[in-house]
């Protein structure tokens, strides 16, 4: 795995909690490398609000004291790992097979703080429909995305259009 992938998914992991999403295939399959359990919502929601305030700060590349707040609660413990297998090591930020809650704190912390400092190239945003607090994880090559679904973008289109012809008749 590279590095700038690991970084990735744990951002996208982290956006998906705060967003209150069912977990993922992403997501069960980091749990399932990594030997953590899934949380229930109570221990989450130990993590929630901590995490809520990260990733709007990393959407709006900073401020950065929502990130160094859920770094200071969940310390990053780095490791070097090599579980994909011989000749692929990368970094770690939580031991494997640690609980749920600190291992999410611990990992989308440091991953949430390398996006606020703009390392590796990963964006985070938050949707511009009318009513949607969504965040999204912007994977796009020049970085343009501004809904966190199709749904989203089609109604804002919908409604500008209609809009816009409202405006002319």
């Amino acid at each position: 795995m590279r590095y700038v992938d690991y970084i990735g998914n744990l951002t996208r992991i982290a956006v998906e909690i705060v967003n209150g999403d069912d977990p993922s295939e992403l997501r069960r399959e980091m749990f399932r490398q990594h030997r953590i359990a899934e949380p229930d919502t109570t221990h989450l929601a130990q993590l929630l609000p901590a995490l809520r305030a990260a990733v709007e700060a990393a959407s709006q590349a900073g401020p950065i004291g929502p990130v160094n707040a859920l770094l200071e609660q969940h310390p990053p413990l780095i490791r070097v790992d090599d579980h994909d297998g011989e000749g692929s090591p990368h970094l770690h930020f939580a031991p494997n097979a640690a609980d749920a809650v600190s291992w999410l704190g611990r990992s989308c912390a440091a991953a949430l703080a390398h996006v606020v400092c703009g390392d590796p190239a990963v964006t985070i945003g938050r949707c511009h429909a009318t009513g949607c607090t969504r965040f999204y994880v912007d994977d796009s090559r020049n970085r343009t995305r501004r809904f966190c679904s199709n749904a989203c973008a089609s109604r804002t289109t919908v409604a500008a259009y209609r809009a816009r012809h409202r405006a002319t008749s």
